[in-house]
C-alpha cells in the first residue's frame, strides 16, 4: 500500500509539473522561482545491488532545476533528505524526476533499498 501511495504521489507531482524545495537543515519553502540556470542532469543507474553514481558530490545553484534520470532493473525509491523528506518511487525502466532546492547547504540523496548514498547535492 505504501508503494502505491508513493507512486500515486509521484505521478500527481509529475502531472502538475511542480518541483519540490528543501534543504539539509530542516527549512523548506516554496521560495523557488523560475531559475535562469540550465537544469543540472544527474543520471542514476540501478543494476542489481549497485547504484551509480555512488556518493559523488554535485554542485548546484539555489533553485536550479535538478533532473534525475533514473535507469533501473527493478522498482525502488530514491530518498531526498530535505524537509519535508521526499521519496521518488520508480519502476523498472527509465524515468525522469525534477526537483529544486531553495536554500544553500548539502542535501543527501540515497537509496534506502540498497542503503547507499547516490549523490550529495552541494547547493550554493
Amino acid at each position: 500500500m505504501r508503494r502505491f501511495l508513493a507512486t500515486a504521489s509521484v505521478t500527481a507531482l509529475a502531472l502538475t509539473g511542480l518541483g519540490a524545495c528543501g534543504d539539509d537543515d530542516g527549512g523548506s519553502s516554496d521560495g523557488c522561482k523560475k531559475s535562469d540556470e540550465p537544469a543540472k542532469v544527474i543520471k542514476v543507474r540501478f543494476a542489481g545491488d549497485k547504484v551509480t553514481p555512488n556518493g559523488d558530490r554535485v554542485a548546484v545553484e539555489t533553485c536550479q532545476t535538478i533532473e534525475f534520470i533514473v535507469a533501473a532493473d527493478a522498482a525502488g525509491e530514491i530518498h531526498i533528505h530535505s524537509d519535508p523528506e521526499q521519496e521518488l518511487a520508480y519502476k523498472e525502466g527509465e524515468h525522469s524526476f525534477k526537483i529544486q532546492i531553495d536554500k544553500p547547504g548539502v542535501v543527501t540523496v540515497e537509496s534506502h533499498d540498497l542503503d547507499q548514498t547516490i549523490v550529495q547535492l552541494e547547493v550554493d
